[in-house]
């Protein structure tokens, strides 16, 4: 399927892209934000981040096309702060997984395809899916599960990892697939929906820490903002988007109770200002033409 990047108009419009400004693009993908943000820059300039390579090289085919006023990083986003140094006028955060990573089998995030148990967005990462599954603890495998896939079945599917793992080696996806569809009943089965989707969820953000690097991220960005910045970020599971959620009222709003020994939210300024209230998904026409945005889910902060 060819990439689609999600809610890009709504992302552009709350980034508000300044033609002399310097932008942060931390998820490259395949440059469906960069290029927008890239097709409004004059004398300003683009930095952006991926951790595959591929990505990268692709992404400079379509950049080129564009203008020359970027710059590529093969870095995990939440080292951006390692690279830049200067303030800037806004960052986008397109979190996830990108079409083409799901749709070449050879990367093992598809449940749909078989393929080696991978998940690495960057290949040089020593962890993989199926190291995880080969070597765990149960109770390891089971925490797993539970708090980054929020699966019901997590003990039953991890008890039989680690019991299938005793005669022979889980390597490919469809070797995990079948051992996800044993653990489950045939009425949790017949539910809509694929049943290996969450423990899939859970495996590719452990391999590729995703939530860590996204708190550690968001409060760096936030930091690296001029006054009038913008951060927006997009988030595709409640998971993600809670950090964001979080993050974002902890500076807009009063924290803690009326007998914390804190100034009153009339006393009290703000340095940031939350650019949408209610967050922003996509629209129907966007949901027919693109499913996979069916998640998504868009938030933005202004510092102030």
């Amino acid at each position: 399927m060819k990439h689609i990047s999600v809610l890009k108009e709504e992302a552009i419009k709350l980034l508000n892209v300044k033609p002399s400004g310097v932008y942060l693009d931390l998820t490259l993908g395949r440059a469906g934000h960069a290029s927008e943000i890239l097709k409004r820059l004059t004398t300003g300039k683009l930095i952006a981040f991926d951790l595959d390579e591929t990505a990268l090289k692709e992404s400079k085919v379509i950049l080129d096309k564009i203008s020359n006023r970027y710059q590529l990083i093969h870095s995990n986003y939440r080292y951006f702060d390692h690279y830049v140094k200067e303030k800037v006028d806004g960052i986008i955060l397109d979190l996830g997984v990108s079409s083409p990573q799901f749709d070449d089998a050879s990367r093992g995030f598809s449940y749909q395809v078989n393929a080696p148990l991978d998940m690495r967005m960057d290949l040089t990462n020593p962890i993989t899916a199926k190291k995880l599954v080969n070597t765990l603890s149960l109770q390891e495998l089971t925490k797993i599960f539970r708090e980054y896939g929020e699966e019901k079945d997590a003990y039953q599917i991890a008890k039989n990892i680690v019991k299938a793992r005793e005669e022979k080696e889980i390597i490919t996806t469809f070797d995990l697939v079948n051992i996800i569809k044993q653990s489950k009943s045939n009425k949790t089965l017949a539910k809509k929906g694929h049943p290996a989707k969450q423990v899939f969820q859970a495996l590719r953000i452990k391999v590729n820490d995703e939530l860590n690097s996204l708190t550690e991220a968001l409060f760096k960005c936030l930091k690296a903002l001029k006054k009038d910045g913008r951060l927006v970020v997009i988030s595709f599971h409640s998971l993600e988007d809670r950090i964001v959620k979080q993050a974002f009222s902890q500076v807009t709003s009063f924290q803690g109770n009326r007998n914390d020994d804190y100034q009153l939210p009339s006393q009290k300024q703000f340095e940031y200002v939350l650019l949408n209230k209610k967050v922003i998904v996509p629209s129907n026409k966007e949901l027919t033409n693109n499913p996979r945005s069916k998640s998504a889910k868009l938030r933005g902060i202004k510092k102030i």
